[in-house]
């Protein structure tokens, strides 16, 4: 265990002094707010860990995460059992995401992708038809990005390509993106 949360903790310890990390995750924080002051859906997703990160970032978002306040548009594509599950068995999971970035984004939405490998197919081809729609995207990843990189307006890739410590990053920086986006969206509509 001593190892484990060793590991952990130097994992953060290189987010904290990562200044380029922190100047990306600050401009995911800009764009996503601005999308939804300006009445734009935010769209988020992810598979397996991711899938529960995702639902935890809209709960936040459109619930509440430090203030009470208007609700905020923001939509968990992996959260909708039944179309995960038609879409899935008559068409395939591959393009799963996809189809409802097709059904909820539209023109100032910001659509946000989580794999901790960043090459889920259907996470992948989901920021493909997101950027084919010329959507702002964002990527949180484990190191490098992988497949997701390359359509991905700002890459928030974490340093480890470990499973669990790659989630263990994830929390607090989306928790400070929910914090910061809930700050600058109160009063708004």
């Amino acid at each position: 265990m001593k190892n484990q949360l060793t590991e952990s903790i130097n994992n953060l310890i290189k987010l904290v002094e990562d200044v380029d990390f922190h100047s990306r995750v600050e401009e995911s924080i800009r764009v996503i707010s601005s999308c939804l002051n300006n009445g734009h859906s935010f769209l988020v997703f992810g598979n397996g860990g991711s899938a529960s990160d995702a639902l935890h970032i809209s709960g936040e978002l459109v619930g509440r995460f430090n203030h009470n306040r208007e609700a905020l548009n923001v939509v968990c594509l992996n959260s909708n059992v039944t179309v995960l599950t038609a879409w899935s068995n008559d068409f395939g999971y591959d393009s799963v995401f996809s189809r409802q970035i097709e059904a909820h984004a539209s023109e100032g939405s910001v659509v946000m992708a989580l794999s901790t490998s960043g090459n889920s197919p259907s996470v992948v081809k989901a920021l493909k038809a997101a950027k084919a729609k010329k959507l702002f995207t964002v990527a949180m990843t484990g190191q490098g990005g992988g497949n997701c990189a390359p359509y991905a307006d700002i890459l928030l890739d974490v340093p480890s390509i470990v499973t669990p410590r790659i989630q263990e990053m994830h929390l607090p920086i989306y928790h400070y993106m929910c914090s910061e986006i809930e700050k600058r969206c109160i009063g708004k509509s």
